[in-house]
C-alpha cells in the first residue's frame, strides 16, 4: 500500500489525493491518480470546480474536471494494451460507483483499499458482482 500512496502524491486534485495501482502475479501492471486527463489544465492551477460549486464528497462525479486514479489505471493498461483480467486493484479509497463499474467490467476481480467513501451503492453494487473487497489494516498488515 506504500507504492499506492506514493502514486497519490502525483495527483493534481485540491480535495483528496488518491492513488491507485493494478498488481497481477506480484507484477505492477499499471497506476493510476486523480486529475485531470493529458493536455488539460489542473485544477491545481485553476482551481476547484467542486468547490466553487460548493459540491460535497460523493456526489455528482460527472462535475468534476479530474478523473478518478482507478480510471487512470485502468485506462493506462488499455492504453498500453496491457490485460488487467483477474488483477487487484490496490487503492488509497474505496472506489466510488463510476469506478466500481469499470472494476466491474474491467475484469479486476479483487479490491484491496484503505479508507472508506461515501457512496454506498458502489459497494452494495460490488458485493453482488462477486467482487472480492478487502480493507487493508496497516497495523494488522506487514509494511
Amino acid at each position: 500500500m506504500d507504492i499506492t500512496h506514493l502514486v497519490a502524491k502525483r495527483s493534481t486534485c485540491l480535495r483528496r489525493q488518491v492513488g491507485a495501482i493494478l498488481v497481477k502475479d506480484k507484477k505492477i501492471l499499471a497506476t493510476g491518480y486523480n486529475g485531470a486527463p493529458s493536455r488539460l489544465k489542473h485544477c491545481l492551477d485553476i482551481g476547484c470546480l467542486r468547490e466553487k460549486l460548493k459540491i460535497p464528497s460523493g456526489e455528482r462525479h460527472e462535475l468534476c474536471r479530474g478523473l478518478h486514479a482507478e480510471q487512470n489505471a485502468i485506462i493506462q493498461a488499455a492504453y498500453h494494451g496491457v490485460e488487467i483480467r483477474r488483477a487487484t486493484l490496490y487503492c488509497t479509497n474505496h472506489p466510488c460507483i463510476i469506478c466500481s463499474k469499470m472494476v466491474i467490467n474491467s475484469g479486476i476481480e479483487r479490491i484491496v483499499y484503505e479508507d472508506g467513501y461515501a457512496d454506498h451503492l458502489a459497494g452494495r453494487m460490488l458485493k453482488e458482482s462477486g467482487m472480492m473487497i478487502e480493507k487493508f489494516n496497516r497495523k494488522r498488515s506487514p509494511a
